[in-house]
């Protein structure tokens, strides 16, 4: 059998209102499109979501990653709801789309993308998680704990299969540089680099060689596009996506949702320039209404049958989480009352692709020596 590819692909193609959630129009039209893909046999099965204000494309196919047709696919879709966007007048009509014609691949073109191309095994979960209102650095912390953290994943420890641990491949997304590193051996240098969540990202966890799975399939892998850093401005958040494969080999699916029930802080919320907490949400409550948030992540659970999804399940649909998303209030509460001040507000280097340098030039005439 070919291998199979789960490609999420992602963008915020107009809101409604502001910057709360996609209209039901557009899921609509994305789910049209890539029912006459399916039809067509140029993918073998597709799921539209919803994640605040992003639309959420999750398609299989045996065309690998970085396939054009797939991501002509994903980049038309996106284009037809844009025009019905604009049709309606919704808030940011677009605005993920930074280029007027595709060239081949939507990365770099503003959309967010996590592919993965593996062998199906005799069962095959695979969990799609997709964030809102933050960047891709907030999978930073859940994703170690997945893959490197005993007290998170007891297979770790008990598990013969999981007991050598991984291989994280981290990028510095400033100087566009990346490093495969190994857990446990190098899980200080890890932290090290990812604790500095804005710049340090995980792009991609893979076995390491000799044990249950092939040590050249990712196993997870997490959207890292940055859109200032496109756009070369602030035009909206990142909000990553990530697809996580579990069980037989890998945590199970409660361990890689357990990190979610700690609400931590991550950058985005409010206008992209505020820290707060990451509210793990079921699918309908991930419109962002709160100071637009607090940052929110849903997590659609799937099985693959030969490249079928079965599924989806709401993951974070459970009273389980009732605590966390309380604990998620009480944070907003205390960093809200911060108001304009930091820690609330990012800091100022983390503040110059928003409108503040705007802000900063009107008044740098007025600034005055100090004797």
């Amino acid at each position: 059998m070919s291998k199979i590819t789960v490609s999420l692909i992602k963008a915020d193609v107009g809101g409604l209102p502001g910057h709360v959630t996609v209209a039901d129009e557009l899921i609509k039209a994305a789910e049209e499109n890539l029912q006459n893909a399916k039809d067509s046999g140029l993918i073998i099965d597709f799921r539209v979501f919803r994640a605040g204000d992003d639309l959420e494309l999750v398609m299989t196919h045996t065309k690998g990653v970085d396939n054009e047709e797939i991501h002509k696919l994903a980049w038309d879709t996106f284009e037809k709801a844009t025009a019905i966007a604009k049709d309606l007048k919704l808030y940011g009509a677009g605005q993920d789309l930074l280029s007027d014609a595709f060239s081949g691949n939507v990365r770099g073109m503003g959309p967010g993308v996590a592919e993965m191309e593996f062998t199906e095994r005799g069962a095959e979960p695979v969990i799609a998680f997709m964030m809102d209102k933050t960047e891709p650095g907030a999978f930073n912390l859940p994703i170690f704990r997945m893959f490197a953290d005993p007290f998170n994943t007891a297979g770790l420890v008990i598990d013969p299969n999981l007991h050598n641990g991984f291989v994280f491949e981290i990028w510095d997304i400033y100087e566009h540089k990346k490093v495969l590193m190994r857990a446990p051996e190098e899980m200080y240098d890890i932290l090290a680099l990812i604790g500095a969540k804005s710049r340090f990202v995980i792009k991609r966890v893979f076995p390491k060689e000799g044990g249950k799975l092939p040590a050249d399939e990712p196993v997870a892998v997490i959207s890292t596009e940055k859109l200032y850093q496109i756009a070369g401005e602030y035009v909206g958040k990142d909000d990553p996506v990530a697809l996580v494969r579990a069980q037989s080999g890998l945590p199970a699916v409660g361990e890689v949702l357990e990190p979610f029930a700690f609400p931590h802080l991550v950058s985005g919320w409010m206008r992209g320039s505020h820290n707060g907490p990451l509210m793990p949400v079921p699918f309908n409550y991930s419109k962002c209404t709160r100071f637009d948030g607090p940052p929110r992540v849903i997590a659609a659970g799937f099985q693959l049958a030969n490249g079928r999804l079965v599924g989806p399940v709401d993951l974070f649909d459970d009273p389980a989480y009732d605590y966390t998303r309380q604990k998620a209030v009480e944070i907003a509460e205390y960093m809200r009352r911060h108001g304009p001040f930091e820690p609330h507000r990012l800091p100022m280097e983390d503040m110059e692709y928003t409108t503040l340098p705007k802000v900063m030039d009107r008044l740098k005439d007025r600034f005055e020596s100090i004797e």
